[in-house]
């Protein structure tokens, strides 16, 4: 029972973390799309300062996992949010950012036939074809309506036009989806080597790139004096009759890493005491009710051809999880199993 209650606490953290960590996501980039660097840093530092306390208190546990071992674990992982959060700068709104980073099945089965040349069953390479049309069409209708959406203090003319940097953004989320996949598959070989350690994963992902962020340091820089510029809000005290006035940048970017942080560690939690059918699903509905609330709540621009890509894009990964199949299979099984705890009842002849 403690079991279930841990993985139904993990799924509902899931829920509030991550979609709410979208929320103050898209409010930043709101103000300013370019703080991709800034929100990536401010992310990990938290991170890694929280698994350095708890999690190797102070470097004094000894890791499961060699460092060298995850040094290849941690470029690919730096790289993957750099890419995805530097996109914003470059015109990417936020709903198609989201549809794209749910490609990673399509992703995932191009590096599984490269890399381990694994063959694939029909149904798979129909929900694979189902995403890239679903993710292709919403992109090619985004195309259609592209701004400049720099920040003002940062605008630069350039002899490109918005499509070109359009482009740009849509490469970037591009590699950074390969570049996921690719790391899901080196994850998975370091896990089998030396066995599951979901803390200490989070820690080390977070704490070695940390001087990684030194290339990007004008660039945070920027991006942090305008949230420091950015127009103040008052935030209560409890306790205390007055209120301390907050840049509402900077307020956001604190909720944003806080609800990544409980995002991603109750989605560590969750792979660890769920089967990988129920994680695709939670993730997956996760994702589609962030979708909705960016649209409804932030009234992003959204045609019929962006639902119909939608759909394509989230039926095609529960076809690839092979949901349906699975729910009636755990059905049986239960059915099965009350059978055979059922008392058995001795039935009589007659004579």
């Amino acid at each position: 029972m403690a079991l279930n209650m841990k993985a139904l606490l993990a799924m509902i953290l899931v829920f509030v973390g991550c979609c709410s960590n979208v929320v103050f996501l898209e409010l930043i980039i709101k103000i300013d799309p370019g703080a991709g660097n800034l929100i990536t840093f401010l992310q990990f530092l938290f991170i890694a300062l929280e698994g350095l306390i708890f999690t190797s208190k102070f470097f004094t546990v000894r890791p499961k996992i060699a460092l060298k071992d995850y040094v290849k674990l941690v470029v690919l992982f730096f790289g993957a949010n750099v890419c995805n959060n530097y996109a914003f700068n470059f015109n990417i709104p936020m709903p198609l950012h989201m549809i794209f980073r749910s490609g990673s099945l399509m992703a995932n089965m191009i590096m599984g036939i490269i890399l381990l040349k694994k063959r694939y069953n029909l149904r798979q390479y129909s929900s694979v074809a189902m995403i890239t049309a679903g993710i292709v069409l919403c992109t090619l209708v985004s195309s259609g309506d592209v701004k400049d959406n720099t920040h003002h203090s940062l605008k630069v003319e350039t002899s490109f036009s918005d499509v070109f940097w359009w482009s740009v953004g849509i490469a970037l989320l591009s590699v950074a989806l390969l570049v996921t996949a690719y790391m899901g598959i080196y994850q998975e070989v370091i896990f089998k080597r030396h066995g599951k350690h979901p803390r200490e994963a989070l820690f080390f992902t977070h704490m070695l790139p940390l001087p990684g962020f030194l290339i990007m340091a004008s660039n945070i820089a920027q991006h942090w004096k305008i949230a420091v510029a950015s127009e103040t809000v008052a935030v209560p005290m409890p306790g205390i009759s007055w209120s301390l006035a907050f840049p509402l940048m900077l307020f956001y970017l604190l909720c944003n890493v806080v609800t990544q942080y409980i995002c991603i560690s109750s989605v560590y939690v969750l792979t660890t005491e769920c089967a990988s059918l129920t994680v695709t699903l939670v993730v997956t509905l996760r994702k589609f009710v962030s979708l909705l609330f960016s649209i409804v709540y932030f009234r992003n621009p959204f045609t019929l051809s962006h639902w119909l890509g939608t759909v394509l894009v989230f039926f095609g990964t529960i076809l690839f999880a092979d949901v349906l199949n699975q729910l009636l299979e755990t059905y049986r099984l239960r059915l099965e199993k009350r059978f055979e705890a059922a008392p058995k009842t001795i039935e009589y002849s007659r004579i």
